[in-house]
């Protein structure tokens, strides 16, 4: 197989697809290695260590032509002109995006693989899982920073200060996201609350967290009154493959306290907060009813070099097998297929379909 490493071009995103050490590992075992000039330089990787590892440097065009496209983010409008029959794997997100990049990947028969979407044996998302912690760790400091006086924040500082505890935290979600997101503030000494659907996760998550912070039942009573005196939220709620749900109404955001932060991790789906819109690493905050909202829709490519580490230490196995098997990978393994989006001009996700108002266009895979 002809394996291309695209650099991407989403606002300050530096992650890259492959690794030198999992380029070396691929053409080992047969494959053509076909890497963009510069794909690597914003996660530590120069061109010479994937041509030490036994990869090719090729121009954008010879990357987007080969049998399989690694990428890290969704194609830009400017790369749809690439897509053709190859397969491409990567985040997609298509339920929480427009459905211009849907539309393109079905015009051009691409058969797109989703990260976010492929399952392991027990239904967990191995693939988006290292890329969730590192956006759970970024939430808190992100959120804390922007509730600085300077930032136009309430200038409440979050941590532990002489012993008393500063700061509120409600993060909605008790996943990977959720609990990174927990870990961080509880270990700076905040106040922290966790919204969940599962009571009885209480005792584990005191055991494996914190003993001090508090699991409440996710509804939109409980929810609307922590938020009222909260100093920063984070929306961390997922549904595979779908657009996330608004668990905080306008209603409710106009109800906080003005300089609150809202950090919606969930913004890849969609967001989970009514008012937030997609932002950028370049412009990442708007204020919105007086409260400030951090919204960039890919937080991992800000710490490139650890993000990369960590998403092709996941992904390698994956692309090997996709590589090793072609389609037949997917037949062999049934949460791989879940990653299936699109395929020879059908949406393969029901939950993507019913998003993106293309339901005609749905088939089974």
């Amino acid at each position: 197989m002809k394996i291309g490493i695209v650099k991407e071009i989403k606002d300050r995103e530096n992650r890259v697809a492959l690794t030198p050490a999992g380029a070396k590992i691929l053409s080992g075992a047969g494959h053509t290695i076909m890497v963009q000039e510069g794909a690597g330089i914003g996660s530590c990787f120069a061109d010479a260590e994937y041509q030490q590892a036994g990869a090719r440097i090729v121009s954008v065009t010879e990357a987007w032509q080969a049998d399989i496209v690694l990428k890290v983010k969704e194609p830009l409008p400017s790369e749809y002109p690439h897509l053709n029959r190859q397969i491409l794997f990567t985040f997609l997100h298509l339920a929480g995006v427009a459905p211009d990049l849907t539309a393109a990947l079905l015009a051009n028969n691409t058969t797109a693989v989703a990260y976010e979407t492929v399952e392991d044996d027990h239904g967990r998302l191995p693939l988006l899982a290292p890329m969730s912690a590192v956006a759970g760790n970024m939430a808190v400091t992100m959120g804390s920073y922007y509730l600085a006086r300077f930032n136009n924040g309430k200038g409440i500082q979050l941590g532990t200060v002489l012993g008393e505890r500063s700061g509120k935290v409600v993060i909605l979600g008790d996943g990977v996201v959720g609990r990174h997101a927990a870990a961080v503030a509880c270990g700076m000494g905040t106040n922290v609350f966790i919204a969940g659907r599962h009571p009885d996760r209480a005792a584990m998550l005191k055991e494996k967290i914190h003993p001090d912070l508090t699991l409440f039942l996710s509804t939109p009573e409980n929810i609307a009154g922590h938020l009222k005196d909260a100093d920063l939220v984070v929306g961390a709620v997922l549904r595979h493959g779908a657009k996330a749900p608004h668990l905080v109404s306008v209603e409710m955001v106009k109800a906080m306290q003005p300089g609150s932060v809202i950090v919606d991790v969930s913004i890849d789906q969609g967001g989970c907060i009514e008012t937030s819109q997609p932002t950028s690493h370049s412009a990442p905050v708007f204020e919105k009813h007086g409260v400030i909202h951090y919204c960039v829709t890919n937080m991992p490519g800000a710490y490139p070099c650890t993000s990369t580490l960590a998403l092709t230490a996941a992904t390698l196995p994956y692309v090997r097998k996709l590589a090793d098997k072609g389609l037949a990978a997917f037949r062999d393994d049934g949460g791989f297929a879940k990653g299936v989006n699109t395929h020879q001009g059908f949406i393969r996700r029901k939950e993507i379909a019913a998003a993106v108002d293309m339901m005609d266009r749905y088939k089974p895979f």
